[in-house]
């Protein structure tokens, strides 16, 4: 039997359960929005700015390689993990919850991965002007 069969037949099954365990809540409708609220944010606004942005990078200057590319992928990835306690309205019913400064963590994390990054640049740089020179 084709693969494809089997795994497409295996995504049915468990889209069905899914299906029925929402069912299962007392009020389904509430997830059920919740996912198509989902579906909506990336399709009309994460997957369009990652597009943009990778036409803006691919236009502004050379192609990317790894590192720099990596880094790219890291920043956007703890953006999206980072978004839910930096948009959360106001403070929490129970202060032990959410009790750390998410933004100024956020932002030194995001500045950690941006000064490794171009330390990377440099010493890669400085490493293809020392091999040129002996060249």
């Amino acid at each position: 039997m084709n693969f494809r069969y089997v795994t497409g037949g295996f995504g049915l099954v468990l889209a069905g359960w899914g299906g029925w365990l929402l069912l299962q809540q007392p009020e389904p409708w509430r997830i059920a929005g919740w996912l198509g609220g989902t579906v909506v944010v990336h399709d009309g606004f994460v997957a369009p700015l990652v597009i943009v942005v990778a036409a803006l990078v691919a236009a502004l200057g050379p192609r990317l390689s790894g590192v720099p590319r990596a880094a790219l992928i890291v920043a956007g990835s703890l953006t999206a993990i980072a978004l839910p306690p930096l948009l959360r309205p106001g403070g929490a019913a129970n202060p032990t919850v959410l009790p750390l400064d998410y933004l100024r963590n956020w932002l030194v994390v995001l500045a950690a991965v941006a000064l490794l990054t171009a330390a990377h640049a440099g010493a890669r740089a400085v490493l293809r002007s020392r091999a040129a020179r002996r060249a």
